[in-house]
């Protein structure tokens, strides 16, 4: 049971490190490739607005089919797309290969949650959705930099590793997961989308959007904004991704007890200001390489601590859709990682390498007002398991994110147990 929750796990942690690997490589990608860095940076912004746009509909689209079946097409189509994408002979052929790849991470994470749910009792489904989604939290710790670190000599390693991180676990569950139980109905695609009638919901899906282009629009540049400090050189840039992915572990750790403490509102008001400030610094810290990994300490302990209040945020609204809202949850934080490719593209050409962070000011400031407009009260945590989900990365479905992605990196689950049949057929996304 558990071997195969790791395996699961190994999944999530390739669709995790292929989100957010690319922040290490653009520059090696812009060279080989004779493109700009911002263009490049767009091959980030495809993968987070066609995974947002296509998770609720192929969830839809494939409600019927034989998990096993849903989990070996997505990771067989992830892997066949990273292998082109490694192989791709020009900027146009790796950006196609960017949208399949985004196609199959779509289709995996969500079913790779609903299949937790049905491996374990229903007592232990936060606990099985949290293994799986902490691949996603890993791969900003190990993902992220070793793709980094192979991409010093050639970019087109780091899509090898993707692959072969994608081609293991399909291996892994083809031998080792056998039949399922058969999926209950799913939500229709207009139910999923009911919620978006809500204002309040609204208001939260905002709150994630914007705080998920505030920090990707930094963190996909990042190694431009930290240039005066690397030199250029990929062993620092490397150095500075790992020491954000250890941040961002902790963040998640922080953020789960200050919200059982403070609670959401707090947590958003407290951690929107910690960005804004560091992402106003950044012009100045980013000078010295002790300034940059100070900011890659500070940013993501703040906007992890978010990640995990903003999806309770979204859940007190209307505690029973929760499943729903989730989905939506994802949806927006993967349209942050997209708009973020281009509002960090287009900050560089205005505003400069140095000032362009200043956009992701704006961003986090734009949470924080929000959440002062809507948020009144201050809904606590419903409890440890869904913590640890709701903060693993960006998430689909009924107990499925960066995101939120985290990760960050990037990534939510229900503020409940994710939910089944009594009869225990498995839940669909």
């Amino acid at each position: 049971m558990r071997l195969r929750l790791l395996l699961l796990a190994l999944g999530a942690f390739a669709v995790g490190t292929d989100s957010m690997v690319m922040t290490g490589i653009l520059d090696g990608i812009a060279e080989d490739l004779h493109t700009s860095v911002p263009a490049a940076g767009q091959l980030v912004a495809v993968f987070g607005l066609v995974y947002a746009l296509f998770a609720p509909v192929l969830a839809t689209l494939t409600a019927r089919w034989d998990r096993r079946r849903v989990l070996f097409t997505a990771l067989g189509v992830f892997t066949a797309a990273n292998a082109l994408s490694a192989l791709a002979p020009d900027y146009g052929t790796l950006l196609a290969t960017r949208v399949l790849a985004a196609v199959g991470a779509a289709l995996y994470t969500p079913t790779a949650n609903a299949v937790a749910t049905a491996l374990v009792p229903p007592e232990r489904r936060g606990r099985a959705i949290a293994t799986v989604m902490g691949g996603m939290t890993v791969a900003t710790v190990l993902g992220v930099p070793l793709g980094a670190y192979l991409g010093r000599a050639d970019w087109r390693w780091t899509m090898w590793l993707v692959t072969a991180l994608g081609a293991a676990a399909l291996l892994g569950l083809a031998a080792l997961l056998r039949e399922l139980p058969a999926p209950t109905g799913s939500p229709r695609l207009r139910e999923r989308l009911a919620p978006l009638r809500d204002r309040q919901v609204l208001a939260g899906m905002f709150t994630t959007f914007a705080t998920f282009v505030g920090v990707n629009s930094v963190y996909i540049y990042l190694a431009t904004a930290i240039r005066p400090a690397t030199g250029g050189d990929q062993s620092r840039l490397t150095l500075v991704l790992l020491v954000t992915g250890f941040a961002s572990v902790a963040g998640n750790w922080l953020g789960g007890r200050l919200v059982d403490r403070l609670g959401v509102r707090t947590v958003l008001l407290t951690g929107g200001t910690v960005l804004a400030l560091a992402f106003g610094s950044l012009p100045w810290l980013s000078g010295s390489m002790p300034g940059a990994l100070c900011y890659a300490v500070l940013s993501p302990l703040a906007g992890w601590s978010m990640a995990v209040a903003l999806p309770h945020r979204l859940v007190s609204v209307d505690p029973p859709n929760a499943p729903l809202l989730m989905s939506l949850n994802s949806s927006s934080i993967y349209l942050g990682l997209a708009a973020a490719g281009v509002v960090g593209s287009t900050a560089i050409g205005v505003f400069g390498e140095r000032w362009f962070p200043l956009v992701s000011v704006a961003a986090a400031l734009a949470a924080v007002a929000t959440t002062l407009g809507t948020v009144r009260g201050t809904p606590r945590a419903a409890g440890g398991a869904v913590r640890a989900t709701e903060a693993t990365g960006p998430v689909e479905g009924a107990g499925d994110p960066r995101g939120a992605k985290s990760t960050a990196g990037v990534s939510g689950a229900p503020a409940r147990p994710a939910t089944g049949a009594a009869d225990g057929r498995l839940p669909t996304a």
